[in-house]
């Protein structure tokens, strides 16, 4: 059996193809417009290249002023200031998953012409869902970046910068599959406060973000076999190894089946959820 850390960052010392130095460049661009811009074109595009890592990402705009998810505020959705409140939190999640489709591009090497396509597409639909969530925010009288927002996604992509298994378990698999627990009930608490217009939007990622998590658990299971690693207790290794979260129930069973998760995972899923964080990590 193989090292669970076989699939590493490649090296500065790698020669710099297109492909990499234009993902780099989308992935390091802050200005929210002209990334989507350059995502659409980048996704447009065909290689078979080697890929160099970055390890400081520079591609994140300011504001948002990054805070810890406790200080963010809680408001109702009867209000036009607290429905602009979560869908600038959902804003902000797209944009990261920008930067995570990129990344994954840009950083991990020796990965098929495949892969690569998979992840652009993956990018280009994160791009969408964050120009449909700021144009409707800007509909609402505010733009991205006028409230505070938490880096959850990229602490865990610095956490997996240096293990392709780990950034395709913890991240499509743990906490973009997250995503696909929490939209139904957003999407009905947005048409419940009358605004059909963000629900409409929340349905489109959700449909999308199956498909991006499949794209996870597809080449999740791919390196698995390839190091022939049974992917369950690969899984749990790598939650425990990088202080993944605790799974919070309850899980969209049907979405998640879509996206390419088994009955056992799932099951895996309720189990821990169940457990205090001191005895799943014991």
């Amino acid at each position: 059996m193989q090292s669970i850390h076989k699939l590493t960052a490649v090296s500065h010392a790698d020669a710099r193809a297109p492909i990499r130095a234009l993902a780099l460049s989308a992935r390091d661009t802050r200005d929210p417009v002209t990334k989507v811009l350059a995502v659409r074109s980048l996704a447009r595009l065909t290689f078979g290249a080697t890929r160099t890592p970055l390890i400081e990402v520079l591609g994140s705009p300011k504001p948002p002023n990054l805070v810890t998810p406790k200080l963010l505020p809680q408001r109702s959705l009867a209000t036009v200031a607290g429905r602009a409140t979560l869908l600038h939190a959902v804003a902000h999640i797209e944009f990261n998953a920008i930067n995570l489709a990129l990344d994954i591009v840009a950083r991990f090497d020796e990965t098929p012409e495949s892969f690569v396509l998979d992840w652009l597409s993956v990018a280009e639909e994160e791009a969408y869902h964050f120009s449909l969530l700021q144009a409707h925010l800007v509909s609402l009288g505010v733009n991205y970046g006028d409230f505070d927002a938490h880096n959850g996604l990229w602490e865990m992509a610095e956490k997996t910068q240096a293990s392709l298994l780990a950034r395709l378990a913890l991240v499509p698999r743990t906490l973009e599959a997250r995503g696909l627990d929490v939209s139904p009930a957003m999407r009905e608490k947005l048409l419940q406060a009358g605004d059909t217009r963000a629900a409409d939007i929340l349905s489109i990622i959700l449909r999308d973000e199956v498909g991006h998590v499949a794209i996870g658990n597809r080449w999740f299971r791919h390196y698995c076999a390839e190091s022939q690693l049974e992917p369950l207790a690969t899984f749990e290794q790598l939650w425990l190894e990088h202080d993944a979260p605790n799974p919070r129930p309850p899980f969209n069973r049907e979405a998640r089946l879509a996206a390419g998760f088994v009955p056992e995972e799932l099951d895996w899923l309720e189990a821990q959820s169940r457990r205090k964080p001191t005895d799943a990590r014991a």
